[in-house]
């Protein structure tokens, strides 16, 4: 009763509480300095407002720098280094020369050197390596160089919410790591100093887990072509004297494209097969694979993705057919002959079968094509847990590339029983198309035989088999 009685005098009535009882005041925001007014620094500023720092730039011309964030002030270089323990360096390296003479100032702080260059190996050492030489006092930290000036103003997300990070000094690391995470970005330490040249390259690689798919995809595209090509344009003109050339613009294409998309499907699943039967055959799961299975299971969603991009041409070049002057003329000459020879068709319910069927199959496979694609995207993987996503993309996988093989047995039907399918003594595509993923279900299904899945199962779980010969030098040993 008296500490409640002595509580309520110190208290006025007419008095206003700022602050919650039991609560402090806020903390006093952390001021950082950015030296550079170009985009990057202008974004970096206005997210660092955002996320509860005070900002100042430090510029040649603070009077003259152009619009920056509201609530941040510029001075000159030598001022806003004296003001704030941790510096961003939003500058080229050829413009470093400014922060020799700022050494003094900059001594014992930390610097963020966020610049990157043109081109590979335009110098002998790094751009962070450089600026710790010419300020050995301070604490370079290399970051945020792999972040566009876009992704700082408008946040993080799926895409691009790593920062990767590397310096000399664990203090300025946690520093910078701290502030990042404030940031909403995950950053990532890739240790010493020397790796700042690694980090540098990043920007700089332009499709680097793209390049194997894209090789793959312009081959078979360009083989098939030629392949088709010679096979109906080719040996049409020779044998018969007729030029059908207008159909290499959608004809062609149109059996081109199916034909990569399904082997590139197939491509994209079979490194997995292979794996599990060199498990198998080794009977451990920790023996590293071979680098060429390695880089391959590594691309598969560039290789399911570049897939996917046929399909869809594949499906747009078909919903076009109907309207193509060919097609169109091919049908009226044929109901003009009908009407003039006072016939009519038979209909053919086991053609009707086969056609109902093949478009069947290639709807569900498109359609499951689709969803594959659109759960490989970041924004939705990270929303399913791993058991959702390796269901997506493992067991509706498989069935896509069944669907999408029987669609293609199904458009054959018996013509590969006909001589006239083999021009020049040469197959069908489609004959082609249908060797990768055929293998591909054999393996497959082969794995799914008890037997097969018990042992399999086992070894990725953890259980090795033992070699006679290590046992029984282990017998002669105990």
């Amino acid at each position: 009763m008296s500490v409640d009685s002595s509580v309520s005098k110190e208290v006025k009535p007419e008095s206003v509480l700022l602050c919650p009882l039991g609560t402090t005041a806020a903390p006093e925001q952390k001021l950082l300095c950015i030296f550079g007014t170009g985009d990057l620094g202008r974004s970096l500023g206005q997210r660092l407002l955002q996320c509860g720092y005070r900002v100042v730039y430090g510029s040649r011309r603070p009077n003259s720098c152009g619009p920056l964030p509201r609530g941040t002030k510029a001075m000159n270089h030598e001022a806003a280094a004296m003001s704030a323990a941790l510096v961003f360096v939003c500058v080229h390296r050829e413009n470093y020369d400014f922060l020799e003479a700022l050494a003094p100032q900059l001594n014992g702080k930390v610097l963020v050197d966020v610049s990157n260059n043109l081109k590979k190996n335009l110098y002998p050492e790094s751009n962070a390596e450089y600026l710790q030489r010419l300020i050995p006092g301070a604490h370079v930290v290399k970051a945020f160089n792999t972040l566009s000036a876009w992704s700082l103003q408008n946040g993080p997300s799926d895409a691009n919410r790593q920062v990767y990070l590397c310096g000399n000094s664990v203090q300025a690391k946690q520093a910078v790591e701290e502030m990042a995470t404030k940031l909403g970005f995950a950053a990532l330490d890739r240790g010493s100093l020397s790796a700042a040249g690694e980090l540098e390259d990043f920007p700089l690689q332009l499709f680097p887990e793209w390049r194997l798919p894209l090789r793959v995809a312009v081959g078979l595209t360009a083989f098939f072509f030629f392949y088709l090509l010679m096979r109906d344009v080719v040996y049409t003109y020779v044998e018969q004297g007729k030029d059908i050339s207008f159909r290499i613009m959608v004809s062609l294409a149109n059996k081109v494209f199916p034909i990569v998309s399904l082997i590139m499907l197939a491509l994209c699943y079979l490194p997995g097969v292979i794996a599990a039967f060199l498990q198998l055959y080794r009977g451990t799961k920790y023996r590293r694979f071979p680098n060429w299975l390695d880089r391959w299971m590594l691309c598969r969603k560039q290789l399911g993705l570049i897939a996917l991009g046929f399909a869809f041409l594949h499906v747009l070049y078909t919903l076009i057919i109907p309207i193509r002057y060919y097609v169109r003329f091919r049908i009226t000459a044929n109901t003009i002959s009908q009407i003039r020879e006072n016939r009519t068709s038979v209909f053919d319910t086991t053609k009707a079968w086969r056609a109902d069927s093949y478009y069947s199959m290639g709807i569900l496979g498109f359609g499951l094509y689709v969803l594959l694609g659109i759960s490989s995207l970041p924004s939705v993987s990270n929303a399913l847990s791993w058991r959702e996503f390796s269901f997506i993309q493992s067991k509706l996988g498989y069935l896509t590339v069944f669907f999408c093989t029987f669609h293609t047995y199904l458009y054959g039907w018996d013509r590969f029983l006909h001589s006239y399918s083999y021009k020049w003594f040469t197959p069908p595509g489609y004959l082609l198309s249908l060797v990768v993923p055929s293998v591909l279900i054999v393996l497959k299904l082969l794995l799914l035989l008890p037997c097969v899945d018990r042992s399999l199962t086992r070894i990725r779980q953890g259980w090795e088999r033992t070699d006679p010969e290590d046992s029984s030098v282990k017998a002669l040993l105990t």
